[in-house]
Parts: C-alpha cells; structure tokens; sequence
C-alpha cells in the first residue's frame, strides 16, 4: 500500500513537472510573439511616415522622381513584408522577407536623404526637419523593439532546445530573430538637417 502511494506521488510528481516545462515554452512563445508585436508597431509608425516624407520632399525633387519611386515602392514592400510577419512572428521565412525588405528600405530612405543634401531649401524646410527627426526618433525604437523580440526567441530556443524542454519540443515550431545580414546597414539612414 505504501509503495503504491509512494509511486502515485512520484507520477503525480513527473506529470506535474512536464505540465511546468508544458507551461514555460508557451509562456516563451507568447513572449516572443509579443516582443514581435512590438516591432510591428514601431515598424507602421516607420512606414506611416515615410509617405508624408515622400510627398514633403516631392515639390523640391521634382527632377528626382525616381527616387521618390524607389522610396515608396521600398515602402510597400516593407508593409508587405510586416504583414506576412505578423501572420507568422517567428517564422524563418517571414522573419527573412520582413528582413529583406526593411533592408531595401533603409537603402531607399538613405538614397532620399542623399539626394535632399543637395536642396538647401528642402533642408531647411520644418516640415522636412520635423519628419526626418521623427524616423531617426522611430530608428531607434525599432532597433530597441528587434533587441527584445531577438532576446525574447533566444530565450524561447533555449527552453525549448535544452533538455528536459527537447523532451515536448516537437509541439513547438523553432522561432527566427529578425537579424540584418550587411553589418553597414545596421545603421539608421543619416539624417542631418542642420
């Protein structure tokens, strides 16, 4: 009798200790997938400005025109990209297309602002000074937003990569970091208009 007891607590003991490990890689994937959508809004309020950019700096450009093209094209395909990531946070193929095409953007914004050095009127412009401060602003939420969604997969991988997580690792898909291949295009597109 003692040793049936003894041995429904040791069972009761193991399922309770996997229903823990169970609990701790969904609580990690919720934790990821809320670091993503972290990013998401940083990243719409990123591509939310870029059209009051393009149409501020359309008047000075005019002889510029495939610039701005190139800007809003890169803007859609940066939209595009969030929307098949938020779809699927953590998904590798999402995470690259998202990667990619913000990628494409940044180049895109960095060629605009090159070009806008070459209009004084343009940079003078407060509206132009007042945009261009709020992207560098959302740069850099971005960046912060992509750290704690990437420390928020790694910790999601680790849990469910290391034993005794690799034992149920099976009901749960491996998550992707949002990562920017070229180290130079770490960098936010400079924005001087001063």
């Amino acid at each position: 009798m003692t040793g049936i007891i003894v041995l429904l607590i040791i069972i009761a003991v193991i399922v309770f200790y996997f229903i823990a490990i169970y609990n701790g890689l969904v609580t990690a994937r919720n934790s990821y997938k809320n670091a993503f959508a972290q990013i998401d809004v940083q990243l719409t309020r990123r591509h939310d400005l870029i059209p009051n950019l393009v149409e501020t700096a359309k008047g000075y450009l005019a002889h510029e025109r495939e610039t701005l093209e190139a800007v809003t094209a890169a803007r859609t395909a940066a939209v595009n990209g969030l929307a098949a990531a938020k779809a699927s946070p953590g998904d590798p193929n999402a995470m690259q297309q998202l990667s990619g095409s913000e990628n494409q953007l940044t180049q895109a914004l960095g060629r605009l602002f090159a070009v806008s050095e070459a209009y004084p009127d343009l940079k003078a412009n407060q509206n132009m000074m007042q945009l261009s401060e709020e992207l560098t602003s959302t740069e850099n939420r971005v960046a912060f937003a992509r750290q704690a969604y990437n420390d928020a997969v790694m910790n999601y991988n680790n849990r469910r990569e290391t034993f005794p997580g690799s034992l149920l690792s099976g009901a749960f898909a491996a998550a992707q970091p949002l990562a920017i291949d070229d180290p130079a295009k770490r960098e936010a597109p400079k924005v001087s208009f001063t």
